[in-house]
């Protein structure tokens, strides 16, 4: 004797697939660009910035601009 194939009587999601995210699943690569952000416009910050010293010179004006 087969067995019943029981079929739900309605879809289990109705209205499509619903993804929330959570708070920090945006918060926290926000605050990491942040951080981020600001080593780069702010080199004397960082230990390890005594690279070309041009690059320093494009994001010390970058800084500039951006404080108007």
């Amino acid at each position: 004797m087969p067995a019943r194939i029981h079929s739900r009587p309605h879809p289990a999601t109705p209205g499509g697939v619903d993804i929330r995210l959570r708070w920090w699943a945006l918060a926290l690569p926000a605050l990491a660009f942040v951080a981020l952000l600001l080593l780069i416009l702010n080199p004397s910050d960082a230990h390890a910035a005594g690279g070309d010293p041009t690059i320093a010179h494009l994001f010390e004006r970058a800084q500039r601009l951006l404080a108007r």
